[in-house]
């Protein structure tokens, strides 16, 4: 056996030894995509009900907020009605109850008046 034939050997065997690490690389390469398939089958499997249920919710709030939008101009028309009612009524009575107050402190002046 001379030199050639004994890096012939080496070369052979280091090759050897790197396809086998390539095998293994590849083995565990198949090994993860098969998990990630699994993965995103089973995400997608699960994302269509996921959506249905959004859907489902996001149209039950748009109801109730709907509700919430008829209380809500109900009782900014209430509100609106108590106010010219107050209005009304501070019309109707403060008038007279002013002159009836001017009246009543013009008579008291008079008769502080006569008791001095």
């Amino acid at each position: 056996m001379n030199g050639a034939d004994l890096a012939a050997i080496i070369c052979a065997s280091a090759f050897s030894v790197l396809v086998i690490a390539l095998v293994v690389v590849l083995l565990k390469l198949a090994k993860f995509v098969d998990v990630a398939s699994a993965t995103i089958r089973e995400t997608g499997d699960s994302l269509v009900p996921l959506l249905d249920e959004l859907t489902e919710a996001t149209q039950t709030t748009n109801r109730q907020l709907e509700k919430i939008d008829v209380i809500t101009d109900s009782v900014l028309e209430t509100t609106s009605n108590i106010s010219s009612l107050v209005g009304s009524l501070t019309d109707t009575i403060g008038g007279p109850l002013l002159r009836v107050g001017e009246i009543v402190r013009g008579v008291t002046g008079l008769l502080g008046k006569k008791k001095k």
